[in-house]
């Protein structure tokens, strides 16, 4: 564990050719006092690496100095295809690699200010979320990378079951994590990770299947979970601003497949659609969201809502126009 830090910390002097040992100890997350003990070690082992006082100090290498101990490990290069998702990495218990791997790419390619990392970055969770990760993310992440049998208790529909899955990976969809595992009738299934009540990673491995593809079993299952929750239907007349904001309300192609109901413009250049819909609630929801640019045309009880809605908010304006001209005339 030591010589992993030391390398590490060689590593980073390497990069970044000067830091501060509060800066080290907070980037490799130990104590100051570890850090000197550790540039010491590299002191005494033949490295060239000597502290500067003063304000702008700290610990450098001799210039020109390199090291060639950047060989990869094989969790620390599988880890680079996550590179760019520094909070779900820590969440999985992958940090430590990830810096690792990093630092010696880095190594290599002169990894300094203006190269890659400082002009890429994925930030996967939605925007105003800060759900916490899973408590048992570590131990299913764990169970994930090392292809062990997991044995878990999960909860739906008010219940916990115990089940043992084949885990084959974990996905990141809008700050929540979703296990995809194989059951135990061989048939893939999506779980929620925050819903495992126990999770243990067992002693036993299993072989994974060679043509399963996690991006394409996603892609195919969250359209099929966005037309799941399309109940119901209605019909609506958008102006080309709502025609414009329709992708934006509804999920996957919903938005695509409605608008392929739709006839030619009329005299106010509005087309009717038929929309899919989870619910007349979430309709009404959607329908205030476009305001002016859609309006209801079935099914009737919900056009009389937005109708009632509409006057509503014309009442309000109403009196504020009134108290305003009051205002202005004393």
């Amino acid at each position: 564990m030591r010589a992993a830090r030391v390398l590490s910390l060689l590593l980073l002097l390497q990069a970044r050719r000067g830091m501060t040992a509060a800066e080290l100890a907070a980037e490799l997350e130990v104590s100051e006092r570890t850090v000197q003990r550790d540039v010491a070690a590299l002191a005494e082992a033949g490295v060239p690496v000597y502290a500067e006082r003063g304000r702008a100090g700290g610990y450098r290498l001799v210039d020109g100095y390199r090291t060639r101990l950047t060989g990869l490990e094989r969790a620390e290069a599988e880890v680079l295809l996550l590179a760019g998702l520094p909070g779900p990495l820590h969440e999985m218990g992958l940090a430590g690699q990830a810096l690792a791997a990093r630092l010696k790419v880095a190594a290599i390619l002169g990894d300094g200010p203006g190269t890659v990392t400082q002009r890429f970055h994925l930030d996967a969770p939605a925007w105003f979320r800060t759900a916490r990760p899973p408590a048992l993310l570590g131990a299913v992440a764990r169970a994930v990378w090392e292809d062990r049998v997991l044995r878990a208790r999960y909860a739906r529909d008010g219940a916990a079951r115990e089940r043992t899955v084949e885990p084959y990976g974990l996905v990141l969809k809008a700050g929540h994590w979703y296990l995809v595992a194989r059951a135990d009738d061989r048939r893939f299934r999506a779980y929620r990770v925050d819903r495992f009540e126990a999770a243990e990673p067992g002693e036993e491995r299993f072989t994974r299947d060679a043509e399963f593809d996690l991006a394409a079993f996603w892609e195919a299952k969250s359209a099929e979970f966005a037309r799941s929750l399309l109940r119901e239907h209605v019909t609506v007349r958008l102006s080309a601003r709502g025609v414009a904001r329709l992708p934006r309300m509804l999920e996957g192609t919903a938005a695509a497949e409605a608008l392929d109901t739709a006839g030619e413009p009329d005299e106010e250049g509005r087309v009717t659609v038929r929309l899919p819909v989870e619910s007349q609630e979430v309709a009404y929801d959607q329908m205030l969201r476009l305001g002016p640019e859609a309006e209801v045309l079935d099914p009737p009880e919900l056009r009389e809502r937005m109708a009632r809605a509409a006057r509503r908010a014309a009442a309000l304006y109403q009196r504020q126009e009134v108290s305003d001209r009051r205002s202005a005339g004393r």
